[in-house]
């Protein structure tokens, strides 16, 4: 009997906002809420952006008014809308209208040598030829140069890509956290997990009652690393730019980071951990790594996600040099007009020219079905299935290949033997890729056409979660599954609304887009398959169980009168992540960094042939029985 890893907590924070409690989904289906749920949303954003402040338990505005939810929607509704999603990017970030670099600027001298005067340590060793130097009063020293140079000046020039993903302005993860001296992305890691955690109404020290220290799993990891200056972006503009590198700035670039600062700084796990990349499939990966240690009985939690803050000048340029971003001019000619709306810079399977990079930090928590209800935690869902598949020999290492192929069929497949043919043909739905490139608009929607003939799906809903809060690489896939985890709580589809049509050479006989959401109250979704692509050929596709069928699979597995016990202890759970949520609104995000905080001493560690006891930890870990290999001994 396999142990099915469920969904018991979900959080972090993209261009949507903050993802626990479905903040971030309703954001992108916010027309289609109604006036509470909308202004709650809307509330929740103002206090993350700092629009509005909390006193004494209410909202205020700078002169200390009290505003109600509607009140913060009616004088600030608008500008929420605005700063969030996608969008023009902001000067936190860079001048996209004056990015800086150095220009080559060749020196003739002429006939008259050229001088000037500096201090005598800035000299260069050895002295470039043609220079010679005389030395003056103090530590100053004339430099006279002769011969032929080129001289590296400040510079500054409009970038061609403009829009990005952006966190909602205003909100800035290090902020909440002492977070001196970490890149971006490790800060949005160090925001996101407790996000997750906080979500699950369970505290991490309960968990760790009821398992083995080696019954816990972290996977993690970010593609690009961590590329701004306090980290590699730094250390390795450090010389060019006449400063020092930092002891901090190599271990922190390290793209498995995100897993190492949970362990370290969140969990004090002493589990299994592992940062597993495969470009913008990544957290597929990673997740693919959780669900087999929880159906193997290896882990019973597992802690996934992934994070990544990728808008820097030299991540844009590197995409940009390959034509693979949207740029203004190319916006421009699609829209056929001079003024650029950089809010539909983002469109999946419509005219497009690129898609749009993104920071988003997204983390999930696993738990295998026999401890969630132990333990009476919430379930939001399950993953029974991820499939990964390369694409076999390839000319272009970015282009699409036949790996998705197999990777989609296989989910599709593995959710008719779980719920059965039936069931996926009327309740099922797809967050693709939708990456918003020329290309991908093409291969995904053939592809996605095909699986869904070849399994008897005449309308297969088709969503991209990249139209609202752009591509974030190796967190893009958990930006979809976290999207996907609201509209089975909502049954609503999001349409992708940065678009007015579908490309014509769109495939789509047995697929369904829409521009505008689309309820499903009346016809449930119970499964959704995320799909993602990457370059080098990485490709994987997941099967997300909606918490409808995950119930009726627990009940028949456990029986009525357990199920009604772990009911009861449920509600209790549901209590305490209400009231993280309640805090969470009022601008208390109750980040977990234990920085040096209860270390184990290693002395106080004891061995024996039977268990591991550690100090800190309730239970020991036990060794197991190793019986693999029995056939093959004496």
């Amino acid at each position: 009997m396999s142990r099915l890893p469920v969904i018991v907590g979900f959080g972090g924070y993209n261009a949507a906002g903050r993802s626990s409690f479905h903040h971030a989904f309703r954001r992108t289906v916010i027309e289609s809420l109604s006036p509470e749920e909308r202004q709650q949303t809307l509330t929740s954003l103002a206090v993350l952006m700092k629009l509005v402040r909390v006193e004494n338990g209410r909202y205020v505005d700078d002169a200390g008014v009290s505003l109600t939810p509607a009140d913060i929607e009616q004088r600030f509704g608008q500008q929420i809308l605005d700063s969030t999603l996608v969008r023009r990017i902001e000067k936190r970030h860079l001048d996209v209208d004056a990015a800086h670099w150095h220009k080559v600027l060749p020196v003739d001298p002429g006939a008259a040598p050229m001088t000037f005067t500096t201090l005598a340590r800035q000299l260069p060793e050895p002295l470039p030829e043609g220079w010679s130097v005389e030395p003056l009063e103090g530590n100053e020293v004339r430099v006279s140069i002769a011969a032929h140079c080129e001289i590296k000046v400040d510079s500054y020039r409009e970038l061609a890509v403009k829009s990005a993903g952006q966190l909602p302005s205003g909100f800035e993860p290090g902020e909440h956290y002492n977070s001196r001296f970490h890149p971006r992305g490790l800060q949005l890691t160090i925001v996101a997990a407790a996000d997750a955690l906080h979500s699950s109404g369970l505290s991490w020290q309960q968990i760790m009652e009821r398992v083995q220290p080696d019954e816990v799993a972290v996977f993690s990891s970010s593609i690009m690393s961590q590329l701004d200056e306090f980290s590699f972006g730094g250390m390795m503009q450090s010389r060019l730019k006449g400063h020092r590198v930092s002891a901090k700035q190599l271990a922190l670039g390290l793209n498995s980071m995100p897993a190492d600062f949970i362990n370290a700084y969140v969990l004090g796990s002493v589990g299994t951990t592992g940062a597993v990349t495969g470009a913008c499939a990544s957290f597929l990966y990673n997740l693919q790594k959780g669900i087999e240690m929880i159906g193997s009985g290896r882990a019973r939690v597992a802690l996934v996600g992934s994070s990544e803050a990728p808008i820097t000048q030299e991540c844009i340029e590197g995409y940009g040099a390959m034509s693979a971003l949207a740029t203004e001019e190319g916006l421009r000619l699609i829209e056929g007009r001079d003024e650029v709306d950089f809010r539909r810079a983002s469109r999946p399977f419509s005219q497009n020219c690129g898609f749009t990079l993104a920071e988003s930090g997204q983390f999930v928590l696993l738990m295998d079905d026999e401890l969630a209800l132990e333990l009476g935690a919430d379930i939001h869902g399950a993953v029974p299935d991820v499939f990964v598949s390369a694409d076999g020999f390839k000319k272009s290492i970015s282009a699409p290949g036949p790996g998705n192929y197999l990777t989609m069929a296989r989910a599709v497949h593995s959710a008719m033997q779980i719920l059965g043919p039936d069931a996926v043909r009327r309740g099922s739905f797809v967050h693709a890729h939708g990456s918003s490139t020329p290309a991908n608009r093409v291969t995904e929607s053939q592809l996605l056409d095909e699986v869904a003939d070849a399994f008897g799906i005449e309308d297969l809903p088709v969503v991209a979660v990249k139209a609202f809060v752009g591509h974030s690489l190796a967190s893009a896939s958990a930006d979809q599954l976290i999207s996907a985890l609201g509209s089975f709580r909502y049954q609503l589809l999001p349409g992708i609304k940065t678009i007015d049509r579908i490309a014509d050479d769109v495939y789509q006989q047995h697929l369904r887009f829409s521009t505008t959401d689309v309820s499903r109250a009346d016809n449930p979704v119970q499964v959704c398959f995320i799909n993602s692509k990457g370059f080098g050929g990485n490709n994987a596709s997941a099967v997300v169980l909606g918490p409808q069928p995950v119930e009726r699979m627990l009940r028949r597995r456990y029986g009525e009168e357990r199920f009604a016990d772990y009911q009861r202890r449920r509600e209790h759970t549901r209590e305490v992540a209400a009231a993280y949520e309640q805090r969470a609104m009022f601008g208390e995000l109750d980040v977990i960094y234990n920085f040096g905080n209860d270390m184990i001493d290693d002395s106080q560690i004891r061995i024996t042939p039977e268990q591991i006891s550690i100090p800190g930890f309730t239970q020991p870990l036990v060794f197991r029985k190793d019986e693999r290999f029995g056939d093959m001994l004496d």
